[in-house]
């Protein structure tokens, strides 16, 4: 038996950020999680990595967290590899960042997000993160997709 979930793609570090609850705010250039306020939504993980680094600067800078914790944290995400769901997350409210946002209201958003440039940006609460029992080896999709996740591997 299996339940049919919401799923979308994440690249590292940001899959195993958002599991571990360091990333509590996903951010897009449109309102794609409005859908799914209030729904459970799993977190595939993605073969690639996102291409900068700016998620270094925000935990190394702005959370202060040295080079081990870091190191601690990727290593954390790396558990289940890639191209697989590995863990769901509740989906909350979502809102587009003010352009005149500044200050420590924006600098405590970009550290939620672990991310630099919010403005204009639509920003949606992730809640409760956890991690499946075991990966489920799956391609990944566009955008949001469907997934069937065996009642036996959720948390």
């Amino acid at each position: 038996m299996a339940v049919q979930m919401s799923c979308l793609s994440f690249r590292q570090p940001y899959a195993g950020l958002v599991l571990d609850g360091v990333k509590t705010l996903e951010t897009r250039w449109r309102p794609l999680l409005t859908p799914l306020e209030n729904q459970t939504l799993a977190i595939h993980v993605a073969w690639r990595d996102w291409e900068g680094d700016e998620w270094r600067a925000v935990l190394s800078g702005r959370m202060a967290m040295s080079a081990e914790e870091i190191g601690a944290l990727l290593e954390s995400g790396e558990r289940f590899g890639r191209g697989v769901v590995a863990g769901l997350v509740d989906v909350g409210r979502t809102w587009q960042c003010p352009a005149s946002l500044e200050g420590e209201e924006l600098e405590q958003l970009e550290r939620s997000a672990i991310l630099i440039g919010l403005l204009e940006k639509h920003v949606t609460d992730l809640l409760n993160p956890r991690w499946l029992k075991r990966p489920l080896s799956t391609r990944g999709g566009r955008d949001i997709w469907s997934v069937d996740i065996p009642v036996d591997m959720l948390p």
